[in-house]
């Protein structure tokens, strides 16, 4: 005998025949057994339910059939028996054989003594009446039988016991069949299922599947065909997120390669204006490695924010002030529009906030033309607090508007990264706004540049 190696169980167990010993390893179900099992299982219940309430209709309702064909008959006796007691006053003629002696019926007079049959003692009997001239003279009873059921019954019950019997069969056998092509075909669509999650967990991202119907499986292929395209966009994402890493970090760190070899070869002389240069590259580079940590942070959630309640223009006129020299050294222009108001106070954190605005006014200041000029303004709209970055030309066309605040995206490629960034400060403001529970979105300014639009809660108004 070999090895069994399925059996429904939670084994594993060892079976001793004779002098071997077998391994009986448990038989493991799967969602399609189950199914079949639990579908199966309800509809052999209900049918044995129904055989068993059948049966037990059956007999009770033969019994009372029977029961009334007794009292039917015994009626119809004690009518006839009334009738002829009436016609000759005395019980002789049940002498004359109009009755079977031996037979269940019994005739007792007024006193209930036994005129016409056997009394067995001590056995009640179900009598009634016999009336002649209107007044009882008499009662017809049946004795009750020691067996209730004649044989000829008793096959007949048998024969319908077997006919149920014979159907519940039948019933379980189409309910098993039934059962069998429903749960495939209710499992087809999990296991399609299961096989497309296999192929995402493998990073087949492009698997989608069919949905062939409304219901919940039609709406979990939904569900999934979302998941696998935002899994899809993800992985572009990231994929393009190294790709311009990669790309961004690749140029400062040629160009430092390239002086420092430069010099170490005696190519280049070692001067002051050699050191400042590559600090700048430095610098720049450092700067990027910084705008990634910061965006890392804020993807993750990490930043740390210490909100209270503050004022806006104050931030801003520091920021202002802070950048004044640097404008005026590039002949532009830089205004502030936003008068200190205990109404337009907004909760948030002030260092995040000061960053939001500084990679604001940075940005005009590097992509406005040189005479050109930058306008922040604010209102109150509601519970919020508007506040509007408003530059000269160049300006950005509008379907490049809504990538503005992607990552790694400039406007121009052939732009310097010297004097464009790497991109990545808008994305930077997007994050703090949003932690924020504000708003952010580019627009094009009335004066031919760029209008950045910021929404902030107000400080105890409603968000």
């Amino acid at each position: 005998m070999e090895e069994i190696r399925k059996f429904w169980g939670k084994g594993p167990f060892v079976l001793t025949i004779g002098k071997k010993r077998y391994q009986i390893l448990p038989m493991k179900f799967g969602i399609s057994q189950r199914l079949f099992l639990s579908i199966l299982g309800a509809a052999a219940l209900a049918i044995v339910t129904l055989f068993l309430v059948v049966q037990w209709s059956l007999d009770r309702g033969f019994n009372q059939y029977l029961r009334k064909m007794d009292q039917t008959r015994l009626e119809e006796w004690a009518d006839n028996i009334g009738r002829r007691y009436a016609e000759q006053g005395t019980w002789s003629f049940l002498e004359n054989g109009i009755l079977p002696r031996g037979g269940p019926l019994v005739v007792l007079d007024q006193d209930r003594q036994p005129v016409f049959g056997n009394l067995p003692p001590g056995r009640e009997i179900e009598s009634r009446p016999i009336m002649a001239h209107g007044r009882i003279v008499g009662f017809a009873g049946l004795i009750p039988p020691q067996q209730f059921l004649h044989p000829r019954q008793v096959e007949f019950l048998k024969e319908q016991r077997l006919a149920l019997a014979l159907a519940a069969a039948g019933l379980v056998l189409a309910a098993a069949l039934l059962a069998l092509l429903l749960a495939r075909h209710l499992i087809r669509p999990v296991k399609t299922l299961a096989s497309a999650t296999r192929d995402i967990a493998s990073g087949q991202y492009g698997i989608r599947l069919p949905v062939r119907s409304s219901d919940e499986l039609g709406s979990l292929a939904r569900d999934f065909n979302e998941m696998a395209g935002t899994l899809e966009k993800h992985e572009m994402a990231r994929r393009q997120w190294i790709a311009d890493i990669s790309h961004e970090l690749r140029t400062p760190v040629a160009v430092l390669q390239g002086e420092i070899e430069a010099l170490l070869d005696g190519i280049r002389p070692i001067t002051k204006e050699r050191i400042r240069s590559l600090h700048g590259e430095t610098l720049r580079l450092n700067r990027l490695v910084e705008d990634l940590y910061q965006l890392s942070l804020s993807d993750l959630g990490a930043l740390t924010y210490r909100k209270e309640p503050l004022d806006p223009s104050d931030l801003l006129r520091r920021v202002v002030e802070t950048f004044q020299p640097a404008f005026q050294d590039k002949g532009l222009g830089i205004s502030l529009q936003l008068p200190s108001d205990p109404k337009q106070r907004i909760f948030g954190d002030r260092e995040r906030l000061e960053q939001l605005f500084t990679n604001l006014v940075e940005n005009s200041l590097r992509f406005t033309d040189p005479g050109g000029q930058l306008r922040i303004s604010g209102s109150g709209e509601g519970g919020r607090v508007v506040i509007e970055f408003q530059d000269s030309p160049p300006g950005v066309p509008a379907a490049e508007l809504d990538r503005l605040f992607d990552r790694f995206y400039r406007l121009e490629g052939s732009r310097s990264r010297a004097f464009g960034g790497a991109g990545l400060g808008l994305a930077i403001c997007k994050n703090i706004v949003e932690a924020h529970s504000g708003t952010i979105s580019a627009h094009a300014s009335p004066w031919g540049g760029l209008l950045i639009r910021i929404s902030l809660p107000r400080a105890g108004g409603p968000s």
